[in-house]
């Protein structure tokens, strides 16, 4: 017969946290939500990729593209740019982020000196930028000629025929710096001069980069901004199991900093055959698996070779999986489960394998609560689709605003790689996930920062400053139902706030 597992399937709003004392020490602005990504031996070495907060977005078409990638990157979190489109737009997603924030930026709107200014407004509205570098041929390298920014050029009084070498700043009156300026060295000739941009130019004033001053300001604003070595934003990618020997080189020569198998179910000989090949070709590039909900899954993904493991089949607020399938596990319980098993196997074998809790987040305690039970971050769908920065339309329905959003799932997304079964070519047979709407909640970081407030609170109410600490001091207790009853609002008549008085 079956095996039946003892405990209950429990999610997270069946469990409240007990307060630990609260310390001198145990303030908000100490608590460091830095945490692993990726695989490494505890206690002998760093981890090899961090993020600065516990929060990633799902690789969904309704969540992650390159805007949401560079707003939560910009916070320190990290987004997977979802991989159920073609490897080219992809890649070009990853290349948009890499390309936003640098310290030195690579320049991508060239002219040469005989276009024109319908050359220069052309190149502004297709590429978004209003600093053109003038170079020899028009590349990206070749030697700086001089700069059109929008001060060089009023279109209500010039020919759109007028050759830019007319109106350009010329390479004599421009301040630049030699190849070699450190990116500190670079704010400051910025500073001093009172300049938006700064070119880089080698010894034979070919254009290396550009410096631009709204990205030290930038950072300034965003302090916990998500960096590689090279001061570029960190992004992540979705890949499958079918199209992976394709997929995978472009991505890591577009830049992508880590990946994860997209799918529904990780426990399966084809995500153990994507694991192994990744990792045969690109040892150097962290890659996740996904999703399990118990021990025996995370340590089939674990002896496969991920560098991190998703947890959670069926919590998501737009997925069916669990009345269409019946299968699953409520995701308390899930993370629970694959925690104590990852807890054995680092005891095993040295090896730490950060644990990702994938859906189940309904409130903003609930974040809290997947890492009190074991969790290093969270990948979030719903939560981050309400946001500006998502790729969905925002519209207004019955008087509100919403956005759109949907599952990978759904027949919308076609998304036939996620539920990869091994048949010849591939297939999705029924709907795992929903189309929906949901409310509009305005910018990312304005929404990201009280859940953050909320997160650190209460931390310091359980007497820990870091996620490691927290999840060693952590308690718990399950609720029953009239006692959450008891911990909303109740037996009293609530004020309308926005009736007029």
């Amino acid at each position: 017969m079956a095996k039946i597992f003892e405990e209950e399937s429990r999610t997270f709003s069946e469990y409240l946290l007990i307060p630990n004392l609260t310390t001198e020490d145990n303030i908000p602005d100490h608590v460091d939500l830095s945490t692993p990504v990726c695989k490494y031996r505890k206690g002998v070495e760093e981890p090899k990729l961090k993020i600065n907060i516990p929060m990633v977005s799902a690789i969904m078409q309704s969540v992650s593209d390159s805007g949401m990638a560079i707003a939560l990157a910009r916070s320190g979190g990290l987004s997977f740019i979802f991989q159920s489109q073609t490897i080219e737009n992809q890649c070009e997603m990853v290349r948009k982020v890499k390309k936003y924030k640098a310290g030195v930026v690579s320049s991508d709107s060239n002219l040469m000196p005989d276009n024109t200014l319908s050359d220069v407004l052309e190149l502004r509205e297709r590429m978004g930028h209003r600093t053109v570098a003038i170079t020899h041929d028009g590349s990206p390298n070749g030697k700086l000629l001089g700069l059109v920014t929008s001060r060089d050029y009023r279109v209500s009084r010039m020919d759109p025929s007028t050759k830019v070498a007319e109106f350009m700043t010329p390479f004599e009156n421009l301040v630049y710096a030699i190849e070699g300026t450190t990116l500190k060295e670079a704010n400051d000739i910025i500073w001093e001069h009172k300049i938006n941009q700064l070119p880089i130019v080698d010894k034979d004033d070919k254009l290396v980069g550009l410096v631009f001053r709204k990205d030290y300001e930038s950072h300034k604003e965003n302090p916990l901004e998500l960096l590689d070595d090279q001061k570029r934003l960190l992004t992540g990618a979705g890949i499958n199991t079918r199209d992976y020997k394709e997929r995978v080189p472009a991505l890591v020569h577009a830049g992508a900093d880590v990946l994860c198998i997209d799918s529904s179910d990780g426990f399966s000989q084809w995500q153990g055959e994507t694991l192994r090949w990744v990792k045969q070709n690109y040892p150097d590039v962290p890659v996740g698996a996904g999703n399990v909900v118990d021990a025996e899954g995370f340590r089939f993904l674990a002896e496969a070779g991920a560098d991190f493991i998703k947890v959670g089949i069926g919590g998501g607020s737009i997925c069916i999986t669990r009345e269409q399938k019946g299968i699953g596990c409520g995701q308390a319980s899930a993370v629970l489960a694959v925690s104590a098993e990852r807890k054995k196997y680092f005891e095993e074998t040295g090896y730490y394998i950060p644990i990702c809790s994938d859906g189940g987040i309904v409130h903003d305690y609930h974040m809290t609560l997947a890492l009190a039970m074991g969790a290093d971050f969270m990948m979030l769908g719903r939560y981050f689709a309400r946001f500006d920065e998502s790729p969905t339309r925002k519209m207004l329905v019955a008087g509100n605003y919403v956005k759109e959003y949907w599952g990978e799932g759904s027949n919308r997304a076609r998304n036939w790689q996620r539920y990869d079964d091994g048949g010849a070519g591939g297939k999705m047979s029924f709907e795992e996930g929903v189309d929906s709407y949901v409310p509009y909640a305005g910018m990312l970081k304005d929404n990201l920062d009280t859940s953050l407030a909320k997160l650190r609170s209460t931390m310091c109410s359980c007497g820990s400053s870091g996620i490691e600490e927290f999840q060693k001091k952590a308690r718990l207790v399950v609720v029953s139902a009239t006692s959450i009853v008891e911990g909303g609002a109740h037996d009293v008549i609530q004020k309308d706030n926005d009736r007029p008085r």
